[in-house]
C-alpha cells in the first residue's frame, strides 16, 4: 500500500500548505485535503506551489455544490500548477447539505454523479481534441465552448477522477466512470471484502487492474494511556456521527448493528452527541478503528483490500506519532 498523509479536516488553506510541505519532507507518497470549513481547491493550489513530488488529492471536493464545467476548469488548472500530480476526488455529500447549505438541487445522487463525471470528461475531451462540446444529459447540458474559453489540451494529461462511495449503487458508479474509489472512513475489512470490492468488480467486468482504492482509516494514537483514552473517545464520537447518517447504515448492517444506526440517527436529530458516543461499544470501535501497533495492524487488516491508506485522527496528535506508526 502507498501511504498518504491526510490534512486536518479543520485546517486553513495556509495550514494545508504547511502540512503538504511537511508530508513531502517526511517521505509520504501522497497528500489529501478535505473540504469542510474551507474550499479545497485554493488549499491544494498553495500545496502544489510549495511541493515538487508528492501526489495531491481533493478528498473530497463536493461535486453537487458545483457544476461539471467549474470542476473541469478547477481540476485542469490544478493539474497544470502541480505538473501532473493532482487527483480529483469527488463526493456527493448528503441531501440536507446540498439543498440547505449549498441551495443546489438533489435527487438520484448515483445517477447524477455518473453523469457529472461523464460531463467533466466530455469537457476535457473537447479541450484536448477541438471536437465540438455537445454533452446533453438528464441533469447537465454543456453545449458551448469557444476558443476564448478553451484552455486546450493539458500537457500533463487529465487528472484521475476518484469517487467517494459507501453504498453499492455509488460504488458501481465509481467502477463504471471513475479511476478509483475513495473509501469512507466508516468501513471495515469485512464490508470492503464482501460488499465494496464485489460491486466494483461487477461494474468493471471483473477487472480491478489500474483501479485504485484509497482509505483514510480511523486510528487510536496517544503517547500514554491517558492520551490514548482521549483518542478512543474522540474516535467513538466520530463513529457515532458517521453512523447516524442513513446512507451509511449498510456498513453497520454488515455487522448486525442496523438497530444501532437507527438509534444514532434519532439522537442526532436532537444533537445528543454525548448520548450517541456512549452507544459506541468497544466492539464497534475495534471494528471501525485500529489501535495498538497501528501500522502493523492496518497492513494486516487492509493489505490486499486497498491500494493507498492514510490515518484519520479526529483529535490532536503529535505528528511524530503519526510518522512513527509507519516505522
Amino acid at each position: 500500500m502507498l501511504v498518504d498523509f491526510a490534512a486536518d479536516v479543520a485546517a486553513t488553506p495556509l495550514q494545508v500548505e504547511a502540512a503538504a510541505v511537511a508530508a513531502e519532507r517526511d517521505g509520504y507518497d501522497g497528500f489529501g485535503a478535505a473540504e469542510t470549513r474551507h474550499d479545497v481547491f485554493p488549499a491544494l493550489t498553495l500545496a502544489a506551489r510549495a511541493t515538487e513530488r508528492i501526489t495531491l488529492q481533493s478528498a473530497i471536493a463536493v461535486a453537487f455544490a458545483r457544476n461539471p464545467m467549474s470542476v473541469a476548469v478547477l481540476a485542469n488548472d490544478l493539474q497544470l500548477i502541480s505538473s501532473g500530480r493532482f487527483q480529483l476526488g469527488l463526493g456527493s455529500q448528503v441531501q440536507p447539505h446540498i439543498e440547505r447549505r449549498f441551495a443546489m438541487p438533489w435527487g438520484r445522487p448515483a445517477a447524477r454523479m455518473e453523469e457529472f463525471v461523464r460531463a467533466v470528461r466530455a469537457i476535457w475531451h473537447s479541450w484536448a481534441t477541438g471536437d465540438r462540446l455537445a454533452f446533453r444529459g438528464e441533469f447537465y447540458r454543456h453545449t458551448l465552448m469557444t476558443d476564448f474559453f478553451d484552455p486546450g489540451e493539458n500537457p500533463y494529461g487529465n487528472p484521475p477522477i476518484l469517487i467517494a462511495a459507501v453504498g453499492e449503487r455509488m460504488t458501481r458508479v465509481a467502477g463504471r466512470v471513475g479511476d478509483g474509489l475513495l473509501v469512507h472512513p466508516l468501513t471495515s475489512a469485512a464490508y470492503l471484502r464482501e460488499r465494496t470490492r464485489p460491486a466494483l468488480r461487477e461494474a468493471r467486468g471483473g477487472d480491478l487492474d489500474g483501479f485504485s482504492l484509497g482509505l483514510s482509516a480511523m486510528v487510536v494514537l496517544g503517547a500514554d494511556e491517558a492520551a490514548r483514552s482521549r483518542a478512543e473517545q474522540a474516535v467513538k464520537g466520530q463513529i457515532a456521527f458517521y453512523a447516524s447518517t442513513p446512507a451509511y447504515r449498510p456498513v453497520l448492517e454488515q455487522h448486525g448493528w442496523g438497530e444501532l444506526a437507527d438509534q444514532l440517527n434519532g439522537l442526532s436529530r436532537r444533537q445528543a452527541w454525548a448520548e450517541m458516543t456512549a452507544l459506541i461499544t468497544d466492539d464497534v470501535l475495534d471494528t471501525f478503528a485500529v489501535g495498538g501497533d497501528v501500522g502493523k495492524n492496518l497492513r494486516e487488516r487492509f493489505g490486499g483490500l486497498v491500494d493507498r491508506i492514510s490515518l484519520y485522527t479526529p483529535y490532536e496528535v503529535d505528528p511524530a506519532l503519526v510518522r512513527a506508526a509507519w516505522s
